[in-house]
């Protein structure tokens, strides 16, 4: 069953025990990306593999996940700028370990496209933070997958 984790903000991003950040790069401008993050949600799982569900709630001020394994979220979205940052706390998971987590997805714009960074901010067991230091890599392989699904589905012909 879900388990209730520590409320953070958004200093948690700069503050947290462990932190991983990927950053990749896509053709389309950061109001487009944007729209894509925050405005699609139900989309994630088309480019975003790990996501297997992505549903908004309370009109966009939240979201319910769940993820390849059987992870679930309920979250919170902290931050909605648009063309700039989009970030969510998770509420409430079954992930074992999780203490507290807030993902943040910052939009620069770099030319004619967008610089994407994730930031992965999270606290938990000495067991999770072990854990999470053995799958960094592959969540940052996981990220750039991903953004260049993204970047894909963004710039593909209309059909």
């Amino acid at each position: 069953m879900a388990r209730r984790l520590r409320t953070v903000g958004m200093e948690f991003t700069d503050s947290a025990p462990i932190r991983l950040v990927f950053a990749a790069e896509v053709s389309a401008p950061p109001d487009v990306v944007y729209r894509a993050l925050a405005d699609d949600v139900a989309s994630w799982p088309c480019w975003f593999t790990a996501v297997t569900r992505a549903t908004p709630t309370g009109g966009g001020a939240g979201r319910e996940v769940r993820l390849r394994g059987g992870v679930r979220f309920r979250e919170t979205v902290v931050a909605a700028e648009p063309g700039e940052r989009y970030a969510y706390r998770a509420d409430e998971t079954n992930a074992p370990g999780l203490g507290a987590l807030v993902e943040e997805w910052r939009l620069t714009a770099d030319g004619t496209g967008t610089r994407v960074q994730w930031t992965f901010a999270a606290d938990g067991t000495g067991l999770f933070r072990s854990v999470l230091g053995v799958a960094r890599l592959g969540m940052g392989r996981s990220f750039r997958d991903a953004v260049r699904r993204l970047d894909g589905r963004l710039t593909a012909p209309a059909a």
